[in-house]
């Protein structure tokens, strides 16, 4: 039965493909990241999975991991044209969450599922985007909320599954999405891949 790779670190996407019945291995991607000139939130997260993928599954089969899936993912903040990555310090998250206060952003997920077989052509990589829309936040609530270092390793310095659950007025999209990856539509995808054998599948 072959594996399901997961290109990422990040103990919430591990967390979410564990709720829904998959049992990844973490062999985190060392491919560079970073935005390009003028490029849209979109595009960039969509061109980092695919990279994500592509990374892992070149080491994966040098390793001599012969048969797979890779599943990599990056999640990006948007608020208007300005991207939110991971804030650099505790006063850039207070200046992130004091943007997002009593408005709307967008966040996008990149994803790439990639068959270490097949490579090339069996690939499927998409953008799922959910809308957020904060409530207002005031100063005290903002340094409170960063005094507690839950936003200083989250895209957009905020977690939704953490405290940050209290600021949200409501969402549009999937939910999963604004944790880090997808669940409905990634669970949907490697539930159909075309093998029967493939450990990526639900377990039964």
């Amino acid at each position: 039965m072959r594996t399901l790779y997961l290109a990422s670190a990040s103990p919430r996407r591990v967390e979410l493909l564990r709720q829904a019945g998959f049992d990844p291995k973490v062999v985190p991607s060392g491919a560079p990241e970073g935005r390009r000139a003028g490029e849209a939130p979109a595009a960039m997260v969509l061109r980092l999975a695919r990279l994500k993928a592509g990374e892992t599954a070149a080491r994966l089969t040098v390793r001599g991991a012969g048969s797979g899936l890779v599943l990599a993912a990056d999640t990006t903040v948007a608020s208007g044209k300005l991207v939110l990555e991971k804030p650099e310090s505790a006063a850039h998250a207070r200046a992130m969450l004091a943007r997002l206060s009593g408005k709307s952003h967008s966040v996008h997920t990149g994803v790439c599922i990639m068959d270490l077989g097949h490579r090339r052509a069996e690939a499927v990589a998409f953008v799922e985007t959910t809308k957020v829309v904060f409530r207002s936040l005031s100063a005290q609530e903002i340094d409170a909320y960063v005094a507690t270092g839950e936003p200083l390793d989250k895209a957009g310095g905020y977690g939704i599954q953490g405290r940050a659950a209290a600021f949200v007025r409501r969402i549009e999209g999937d939910y999963c999405n604004v944790v880090g990856l997808p669940l409905a539509r990634v669970s949907e995808l490697l539930s159909a891949w075309p093998d029967s054998n493939s450990a990526a599948r639900r377990r039964r």
